[in-house]
């Protein structure tokens, strides 16, 4: 089978064998790929693929059951699925333990489904799981535009808590608005603090950002508010005022979910099925693509991410 790796700074193609599964995964025949800015942070070299991890990129796929294991019951060949990865999506097929495998919900096509698993999990384990929030909280999403804020923006919006979004164009503040933003702030405008302040602040933050934000984040964190970082598009290195962490019981939470042993990401799947999936069949959340593109146009694929060309999610179609 055909797939993509990570060669130095540039995707490279190679031939593979098709995997073998064990007792309780699933093959999928993959139709779909789903892209995200940890395959471009790994194509750069700074996101290796954890200890026992495939070196394909790609985080999640969509497409049809080819073999299912001994130990599976909840599927069979055919069924159409989109499944969250540990790594192994730019291929032509994907060996996933069956719980990370769940079934397209209804309504929905495989290239739509190719880009829920992982910002949908990603905002939902961080804010409602580890974040624990709950209905009134304030949310302030950075990066409002990107797959995991948009899905952030309308998870908030159906589930009670009011969201404050950052992104860095105007374009993109209007369609957070539509999603579900109350109040919006163009990066391009610099400091975020007064804006969020006035709003009433923020009793959670989800920031892929870090760097300078984390000091803006900490002033405008409520009393017992908590801030969870999930990325480092601005640094890695930051100056953050510990008596304000100490006085306002302010919780930093680092995450990343690609890292998350299997039985942790099992248990996001079952809580994505029982509270997400319903959302999606009633049409009151959707995915939100940017562009379906040729898995041959991939290199091409990988500089809009480069550019924060996108307003949504890149999919591949095999």
């Amino acid at each position: 089978m055909q797939v993509i790796v990570a060669g130095e700074q540039q995707v490279q193609w190679q031939h593979r064998p098709q995997p073998q599964i064990a007792a309780d995964e699933v093959l999928i025949k993959v139709a779909y790929s789903g892209m995200n800015r940890a395959d471009l942070m790994q194509l750069a070299g700074h996101y290796p693929p954890p200890p026992g991890a495939s070196d394909v990129l790609g985080l999640e796929v969509s497409g049809v059951v080819h073999a299912v294991g001994t130990d599976v019951g909840a599927f069979k060949v055919g069924d159409r699925v989109c499944a969250l990865l540990t790594g192994g999506g730019y291929a032509e097929y994907v060996a996933v333990p069956a719980a990370q495998v769940l079934p397209v919900p209804k309504g929905m096509d495989l290239a739509q489904a190719a880009g829920i698993c992982e910002v949908f999990a990603t905002a939902w384990y961080n804010v409602y799981g580890l974040a624990a929030a709950q209905p009134g909280e304030r949310v302030l999403v950075h990066a409002a535009a990107s797959g995991v804020g948009q899905a952030l923006l309308q998870l908030a919006r159906e589930l009670g808590n009011p969201t404050f979004a950052t992104a860095g164009n105007d374009d993109k503040l209007a369609h957070a608005k539509r999603l579900g933003a109350e109040q919006v702030w163009n990066r391009r405008d610099g400091s975020f603090v007064d804006a969020v302040k006035a709003w009433g602040g923020a009793d959670i933050i989800l920031d892929p950002v870090a760097g300078d934000y984390l000091a803006w984040d900490q002033q405008v964190l409520n009393l017992d508010g908590r801030l969870i970082v999930i990325g480092l598009m601005g640094g890695r290195e930051a100056q953050l005022d510990a008596g304000r962490l100490l006085m306002k019981r302010q919780r930093i939470i680092g995450s990343t979910l690609r890292s998350q042993p299997p039985q942790v990401k099992a248990r996001i799947m079952a809580e994505l099925y029982a509270h997400v999936w319903p959302l999606f069949e009633q049409s009151k959340i959707t995915p939100n693509i940017d562009e379906v593109m040729p898995v041959g146009e991939v290199d091409q694929a990988f500089q809009r991410l480069r550019d924060n060309a996108t307003q949504g999610k890149l999919i591949l179609v095999w």
